[in-house]
């Protein structure tokens, strides 16, 4: 199942976690600290929350979580050959999950990634990537994890990207 992601910078996050939960009568599938999302089933939802105080109601990025890498490919493949300048992120943790993704920006300055969750990961792997984790699958191309940039595939733009900027 894809469903569209919305990562909410927030200035307190246990007042927004309350909020949240309230709003969409449900607990956070994920919280840690200055850090939490929430699984939505109605509306497909993905909701992130991140603390930043002094940023609190504004969009830190937009996402389409899907349920594969070969999705996350095909969404490559896609906005490359509309021409769209593109930054993939293999094997990166960032938000506490090992995921795969790619990076695409709309003409607001809007960052929108279409990415899959691969595992779980605590807070001990927070902006490591699977060259740093053992036993992860080889081919990690990013260096840094989640906040820093990334080597981007045949011409196009290398960008700078963090999950909570």
């Amino acid at each position: 199942m894809s469903r569209v992601q919305l990562a909410l910078n927030v200035d307190d996050i246990d007042e927004a976690v309350a909020f949240y939960s309230k709003l969409f009568g449900a607990e956070p599938a994920k919280r840690r600290p200055g850090y939490a999302n929430f699984a939505i089933t109605e509306p497909p939802l993905k909701l992130v929350l991140l603390e930043n105080p002094g940023k609190g109601g504004s969009i830190n990025h937009l996402g389409v979580e899907v349920p594969s890498t070969d999705e996350v490919i095909s969404a490559t493949r896609r906005f490359m050959a509309e021409g769209m300048d593109t930054l993939i992120e293999d094997g990166t943790t960032c938000c506490y999950a090992l995921q795969d993704k790619v990076w695409v920006t709309g003409p607001g300055g809007e960052r929108w990634e279409v990415y899959t969750v691969l595992a779980d990961a605590g807070a001990e792997l927070e902006g490591k990537t699977t060259a740093d984790v053992e036993g992860a699958p080889e081919g990690s191309s990013v260096d840094g994890g989640c906040c820093g940039t990334a080597e981007a595939p045949d011409g196009a733009t290398e960008r700078s990207v963090c999950c909570a900027s």
